[in-house]
């Protein structure tokens, strides 16, 4: 008899088990309730320039809509709401690169799910034109296209080179990436970026020549670069000769110098036996260039047989001629190579001192371009 009651117990219990619903959200009382929910539309699609959208929600009970893997360049409000119809905003950013991309947009009943694809095209490429005027030719660029590191396929390399190489610098130039393994040249969104950064004591950072070993011998050459800030940093663009012997006797061209203790006024100069800061006998001028860090800026040289210019978004920075004096004065009349770097410290850079706290730094740059008649 007692053995029964037990069993009874036990019968009864597996009963009222059996009678329950699944979850909190999809239940009722007696048996499993249909979560109602609909969106529409389930794809969106958008052009570079962004936008906004609508997306119609239908539901029986309280939803919740988001980016379903965190997306960030776009963003769904209302994101919760009550039982009936709701509206739904998609607010969709501008796309800047020269990719398309996708995400997706949960909306969320219960344990219902619906879905919905966002996708938005890519940026134009905008027609590279020299401002000079159509007869130049694009001879040689980079767009910074690639994710990755600079393009050793296109003509770039790294130098290598010890604190103290030239000018007391303090930075340690090194090949792809510190002994730590972080990178001093990484190209990423269409951005080159070479960075300064101190790691075990030491300071590292990224000095890269474009077409070292043929370089070009006049033509108009531009960059569009962003400059860092700190007190110490001593980025610059800039030329040497290809077949270079000796300095100044075989030249330097500085399209574009700025150092962080002096921030936004950036200058240009130029480099032979004959006029050299050495002596005081320089070719150089500086100009402000409100924003110089922390935006882009175009830095440009147009280089004849008769004359070097630079430019800073346009405006004449630097202008001299070609005096007929021989290569003591006029050295540049033979190719010269890109340079992209950004020094720490130095004869110049570290004239007031370095503030380490500015580290780490980057120097971007949007793109480089070589135009030739």
């Amino acid at each position: 008899m007692k053995s029964m009651n037990i069993l009874s117990v036990i019968l009864c219990s597996a009963l009222a088990f059996s009678s329950c619903g699944g979850g909190d959200d999809d239940g009722g009382s007696g048996g499993v309730t249909t979560i109602q929910l609909s969106a529409s539309p389930t794809t969106i699609n958008v052009p570079a320039e962004g936008g906004t959208s609508s997306i119609s929600v239908q539901t029986d009970r309280e939803w919740a809509a988001f980016a379903t893997n965190g997306e960030t360049w776009f963003t769904v409000t209302p994101g919760s709401g009550k039982a009936g119809s709701a509206a739904l905003t998609v607010t969709i950013s501008e796309n800047v690169n020269y990719e398309p991309r996708q995400g997706q947009i949960t909306v969320k009943a219960g344990s219902q799910r619906e879905f919905i694809t966002v996708s938005q095209e890519a940026a134009t490429k905008p027609s590279i034109t020299c401002p000079m005027g159509p007869e130049f030719k694009l001879v040689w660029h980079d767009e910074f296209e690639k994710d990755g590191t600079i393009d050793e396929q296109n003509g770039w390399t790294y130098q290598v080179a010890n604190a103290g190489w030239v000018n007391h610098e303090l930075q340690t130039y090194v090949n792809v990436a510190s002994p730590g393994g972080r990178e001093v040249a990484t190209v990423k969104n269409g951005i080159l970026s070479i960075n300064c950064f101190k790691e075990n004591g030491k300071i590292y950072s990224g000095r890269v020549y474009a077409n070292q070993k043929s370089g070009w011998q006049y033509g108009y050459i531009e960059a569009s670069i962003k400059l860092p800030k700190g007190k110490g940093t001593w980025p610059a663009f800039w030329m040497m000769p290809v077949n270079f012997h000796s300095w100044p006797a075989d030249g330097e061209i500085d399209i574009m110098e700025e150092v962080g203790y002096h921030p936004n006024y950036v200058s240009s100069s130029l480099h032979a036996n004959a006029h050299v800061h050495s002596n005081g006998t320089q070719v150089t001028h500086e100009m402000y260039c409100a924003g110089a860090e922390g935006e882009f800026h175009t830095y440009a040289i147009h280089w004849t047989e008769q004359n070097i210019t630079t430019y800073v978004d346009g405006k004449v920075q630097l202008s001299y001629d070609n005096r007929g004096l021989g290569r003591d004065d006029w050295p540049y009349n033979a190719p010269f190579y890109v340079i992209l770097n950004l020094a720490w410290g130095g004869d110049w850079g570290g004239a007031q001192g370095v503030d380490e706290s500015a580290l780490p730094v980057s120097l971007e740059v949007d793109w480089v371009r070589v135009w030739q008649k």
